[in-house]
């Protein structure tokens, strides 16, 4: 892949006007979801503790959209054109077009100061890898869309601060009938704004646009026993230590799929979560697990491995997560993936370590082992490059993650689409963070779809780790059961 350096965009190209803060940043997404490709990076404040900064961004300058082979790369102002060339080299083009590359670092606060937005969905890897092409592929949203926000309003949670970043190095329009100048009116107006008071009112109410059917599993009991004995056939005769399968579960929908994230954030509020309207479907995420953070020079990944349900009482919740820290099968798990991507780091970083191992996380259904790995940028290497030779992370894939992914598709009946891809950002100087897709439900016409899975190693018990696959998404599903069924 070509060197790119995120250039740092000149001092009078790059406009940063405070906002009002407010603890929910679920006003502010409302306040522009009508412009095209609205994307909310949401961080699950006020009621998750973990995350701290939520991006919210529309009307991108420029989208990229990847179906297999080709990347179409579309023009707000209009027009597009179709490339077969690597999609992170595409998008690292267009992060820095005609402008000199530079090695400094940014010092800024902010996380983002404009630059890509969007969604690296796990197929994705199909450029990357040599697979074969078994499941059936039925979902038809792009393997990637990223777009090229110029402006996002910007949430700092551990600040209490707001802002809106403007950065007009990316571009001098926003596209179509909007630009910088209204956009800037429109939030710093919002106080007095009419329009946003009606927001506040509707979103306190409850909303019934939205109505599902029952979800269904594209696997019965049996085919999951078969599958996971095929696995563990491949473990004994070596060709794999771990593989991460997954069962997807169906439903049909109508209605406006942001009701429905807005009732999946308060059931399930999670610190790497997001909103993603498409042009033919939406992204609801609700991922606790990060991907793949670049600040600096600094690299952080943080794989999760190992899983239990909270418990139905204080003591037996408490009992839960004792026995998840004290499970050898599960930290086992999480060290061979701990090993995979230390390997991964090690491609583009320097001083790769872990810093902290199977360290107990809890969250609103479950308790989590995650560990942290680290590394330091090798002069030359960028956010970009880091990216792209550890996706898909291997935590959702398994080990060695090339054999794991081909027993995936064998034995998954259907692709993946965005599951197990990434959620996130890429700043214009160079700064990035990703999440892992998991807890991720999409809609693609008038289906929605949500996956659970987890690793399969040579002592998984099938009956635990069946019963594993479905409670990491019940909370999901059951909420928009409950809520909005027909």
């Amino acid at each position: 892949m070509p060197e790119f350096i995120a250039a740092k965009p000149c001092a009078e190209k790059l406009r940063i006007t405070p906002l009002d803060y407010r603890p929910d940043s679920a006003l502010w997404f409302s306040l522009v979801r009508h412009l095209p490709n609205a994307l909310w990076l949401d961080s699950g404040r006020p009621a998750s503790s973990y995350g701290r900064f939520d991006i919210i961004a529309a009307a991108p300058q420029q989208l990229l959209t990847t179906q297999g082979a080709v990347t179409r790369i579309t023009e707000q102002e209009g027009g597009s054109r179709d490339s077969s060339e690597d999609p992170f080299v595409l998008l690292a083009h267009a992060l820095s077009p005609s402008q000199e590359p530079q090695q400094e670092q940014t010092n800024s606060a902010l996380p983002f100061i404009g630059g890509a937005l969007g969604y690296f969905g796990y197929d994705l890897g199909r450029r990357l890898e040599k697979l074969p092409a078994l499941a059936q592929a039925d979902i038809q949203l792009p393997d990637m869309c990223v777009g090229i926000y110029p402006w996002a309003i910007v949430q700092d949670h551990a600040r209490q601060t707001a802002c809106l970043v403007i950065n007009e190095s990316l571009s001098q329009t926003l596209g179509g009938a909007y630009n910088f100048l209204e956009i800037e009116q429109l939030c710093l107006n919002s106080a007095q704004n009419p329009l946003f008071h009606e927001l506040n009112s509707s979103l306190k109410s409850a909303d019934k646009s939205f109505k599902i059917n029952d979800f269904d599993s594209n696997l019965n009991v049996d085919d999951y026993h078969v599958a996971l004995e095929k696995i563990q056939a491949y473990i004994r005769a070596g060709d794999c230590y771990q593989v991460n399968f997954a069962q997807r579960f169906s439903a049909e929908f109508s209605g406006d799929p942001f009701a429905a994230y807005l009732a999946l954030r308060d059931a399930l509020p999670s610190p790497f979560s997001g909103f993603m309207q498409l042009e033919n479907g939406a992204v609801l995420s609700l991922s606790p697990e990060r991907f793949i953070q670049v600040r600096g020079t600094q690299v952080e990944t943080k794989p999760i491995k190992g899983t239990i349900k909270r418990g139905a009482t204080p003591e037996q919740d408490a009992y839960n997560a004792q026995w998840l820290q004290n499970s050898q099968k599960n930290r086992a798990e999480n060290v061979m993936i701990v090993d995979l991507l230390r390997n991964d780091l090690s491609k583009h970083c320097v001083q790769v370590k872990v810093p902290t191992l199977c360290e107990l996380q809890t969250f609103a259904n479950v308790h989590h082992l995650v560990s942290t790995v680290t590394g330091e940028l090798k002069v030359g290497a960028n956010a970009i490059d880091v990216l792209r030779d550890a996706f898909p992370g291997g935590s959702i894939t398994g080990a060695p993650k090339i054999r794991a992914m081909e027993i995936i598709e064998e034995l998954e009946p259907t692709r993946r689409s965005l599951y197990c891809g990434s959620l996130g950002y890429v700043s214009a100087d160079g700064q990035m963070d990703t999440s892992i897709a998991i807890r991720t439900l999409v809609c693609d016409g008038n289906k929605i779809h949500c996956w659970g899975g987890g690793g399969i190693v040579a002592d998984s018990e099938t009956e635990q780790e069946y019963r594993e696959s479905i409670a990491k998404v019940q909370v999901l599903m059951e909420t928009l059961e409950q809520k909005f069924n027909r």
